[in-house]
């Protein structure tokens, strides 16, 4: 199988990635842990390993998609809230298999409110759409219960089993058994921030 990102090691002053390898149809899980510094670390690591910040130790041969869940955020939205259709875009391919499947959903058409459906059917939309436009993702299970996180789970790992791939940027172990490989990160104890909002520096 072809490497689609090689991580040789990322050391910051407050933690350290371990070295993995992400082959194709893999799906890596990246055990981040919770905390107020979950979010940063993820947003700094996702920038990496979708080639916007360049490090030393990390190769990206692939061009991965970062999995941005949808967020009713401003006035507009507000007033004006977003359907399915203006997510997805008036003009997507509805003979993509994935976008197939998201109206398989009783519940989903293209007039419906994005926030009159629930976390894990808003969840599933932005994973749809980003599998009809890649196979390469990373992503997360923020907001998700126990269910919907493993039904998440479920479908990346059968989506990319073909070529594709996918790190999971992870705050709970739970999906360590179900992982083609699993990492953890290793933090600084004596230089953890005190709060959320803190540089890296490697």
């Amino acid at each position: 199988m072809n490497i689609v990102i090689e991580n040789k090691g990322i050391k910051t002053d407050s933690f350290y990635v371990p070295a993995f390898v992400l082959l194709e149809s893999e799906v890596v899980v990246l055990y981040l842990f919770g905390g107020g510094y979950y979010y940063d670390t993820e947003m700094f690591l996702k920038d990496i390993f979708c080639g916007n910040i360049k490090h030393e130790n990390v190769t990206t041969n692939k061009r991965m998609m970062f999995v941005d869940y949808f967020r009713e955020s401003n006035f507009i939205d507000v007033f004006f809230p977003s359907k399915v259709n203006r997510y997805v875009k008036k003009d997507a391919d509805l003979t993509n298999p994935f976008l197939v499947k998201l109206f398989e959903d009783k519940y989903v058409t293209r007039k419906t409110k994005m926030n009159s459906l629930g976390g894990t059917q808003r969840k599933l939309i932005s994973l749809y759409v980003a599998f009809s436009k890649t196979k390469d993702i990373i992503f997360d299970l923020a907001g998700l219960d126990a269910q919907g996180a493993e039904l998440t789970f479920k479908l990346v790992k059968e989506a990319v089993k073909n070529g594709g791939s996918a790190i999971l940027l992870d705050n709970f172990p739970d999906m360590k058994e179900h992982a083609s490989k699993y990492i953890q990160l290793e933090w600084n104890k004596d230089k953890l921030p005190p709060t959320k909002e803190f540089k890296f520096n490697f």
